[in-house]
C-alpha cells in the first residue's frame, strides 16, 4: 500500500515538475526573441528567407510546448487517477482520501492547460512581431 501511495506523488509530482520546466523553457525563449525582435535590423539580410530563418528560431519548440502540455498534463491524472482505482481495488476504499487523490490528479491537466494557454500566447505574440519584422522588410526592398 505504501508503494502504491510513493508512486501516486512520483507520478503525479513528476509530471507538474515536467511541466513547469516546460513553462521556463517557453518563458526564456519568449524573453530571448522579444530582446532579438527590438535588436534586430532587417535591412542586415540578403534575403527575405534569411530573415525568416532569423526570425522564427525556437518559435517551433514555443509552439511544441503549447501543443503537447495539455496532452502530459492529461496524462498524469490518467496515470493518477488509475493508481486510485488501484487503491480502491486494494480495499482501501476511504471517500476523503479517494476525493483526495481524484483532486490531485486533476491538478496535473490544470497545470497542462495553464502552460498550453501561456505557451500560446507568447508563441502568437511572436508570430505577429514576426510577420511585422517581415513586412518591414518587404517595404525597404521595393
Amino acid at each position: 500500500m505504501e508503494d502504491i501511495e510513493t508512486l501516486k506523488h512520483l507520478v503525479d509530482y513528476g509530471v507538474i515538475s515536467l511541466l513547469v520546466v516546460m513553462c521556463f523553457i517557453a518563458i526564456f525563449f519568449f524573453i530571448e526573441r522579444v530582446i532579438f525582435y527590438k535588436r534586430v535590423k532587417v535591412d542586415s539580410f540578403k534575403t527575405k528567407k534569411a530573415l525568416d530563418v532569423a526570425l522564427t528560431k525556437h518559435l517551433t519548440i514555443i509552439g511544441t510546448i503549447a501543443s503537447n502540455s495539455p496532452y502530459i498534463g492529461l496524462l498524469g491524472t490518467v496515470l493518477a487517477i488509475m493508481l486510485t482505482f488501484m487503491t480502491m481495488g486494494a480495499g482501501d476504499i476511504d471517500a476523503s482520501k479517494i476525493m483526495e487523490s481524484l483532486a490531485l490528479a486533476l491538478k496535473a491537466t490544470a497545470v497542462g492547460l495553464v502552460v498550453a494557454i501561456v505557451s500560446m500566447v507568447f508563441y502568437n505574440i511572436l508570430s505577429r512581431s514576426a510577420e511585422v519584422l517581415e513586412s518591414e522588410y518587404e517595404a525597404t526592398e521595393v
